[in-house]
């Protein structure tokens, strides 16, 4: 494969739901940054939101609903919508490359878009116009499962699909800051420039062992908003790690998001 030429994999950060109201700087860069790519022809987005037992699961309906799966936000939010359509014929293509991994996938003709797949893809395509099939997070997994179907998932890349991971590298609600600063926690901070340390180095995929970096108890008290990423580096298969965007919200909210080639 010809990375240079490829479409090069994404992994967005989708912070608070906020941002899809707020997108500033954040949204203005992924707004720029999908311009800048090759012709998108569709997208198979991976989202923190979505974990399925036993196994992944796909999109597969013709018109999938925008889903507002949050609570307590202002109403304008859920008046939201990001009509996209579907993609069987893709979701299929996904189903027989993962295959060939040796992952079943399950086909969700009636599952709709979460916003972790809805809120980045409404500024990196905000004319909805281009096919999305979600791929959920299968559960129990762990990141070489993930890298594995993401090295799967690298042919499309030539064909002109957009691979997206969402989620984020630093993701902890417990501890907030509500003062309103943007700065990061300490510990967040560290563990932040652990794993881009890894990702930037000849062997990326050490980043995978993220266990006992600093700050990753804190960092991580959960993997699903992390987990995205490791398909998405899978799918870069070892492509030049490079930020688009880096930011934070609330201290504990990372909104680094990076580009596999």
């Amino acid at each position: 494969m010809d990375v240079l030429r490829a479409q090069p994999p994404l992994f967005a950060a989708h912070g608070s739901p906020m941002l899809a109201l707020e997108g500033g700087a954040w949204g203005a860069r992924l707004t720029a940054l999908a311009a800048g790519l090759r012709l998108i022809r569709g997208v198979v987005v991976c989202s923190a939101h979505w974990e399925t037992p036993e196994g992944f699961r796909i999109t597969t309906g013709a018109r999938p609903r925008t889903l507002h799966d949050f609570g307590g936000f202002p109403e304008e939010l859920y008046g939201l919508q990001y009509p996209a359509p579907g993609d069987p014929a893709l979701a299929a293509r996904v189903q027989d490359l993962l295959a060939g991994a040796g992952e079943a996938v399950r086909p969700d003709p009636d599952r709709g878009l979460d916003h972790g797949a809805w809120v980045p893809l409404r500024y990196l395509l905000p004319e909805a116009q281009v096919p999305v099939v979600q791929l959920s997070l299968p559960r129990p997994r762990d990141p070489r499962r993930l890298w594995t179907a993401g090295q799967a998932l690298a042919p499309l890349r030539e064909e002109g699909i957009l691979v997206l991971g969402s989620g984020g590298l630093v993701h902890n609600l417990g501890r907030l800051d509500w003062s309103g600063a943007s700065n990061p926690q300490p510990w967040a901070e560290a563990f932040e420039g652990w794993l881009l340390e890894r990702l930037t180095s000849d062997r990326p995929e050490t980043a995978m062992d993220w266990a006992d970096a600093p700050g990753a108890a804190e960092s991580v008290p959960s993997t699903e908003h992390l987990d995205p990423l490791w398909l998405a580096l899978g799918a870069g298969r070892g492509a030049a790690v490079q930020t688009v965007f880096k930011g934070w919200e609330l201290g504990s909210l990372s909104l680094r998001c990076l580009a596999f080639g």
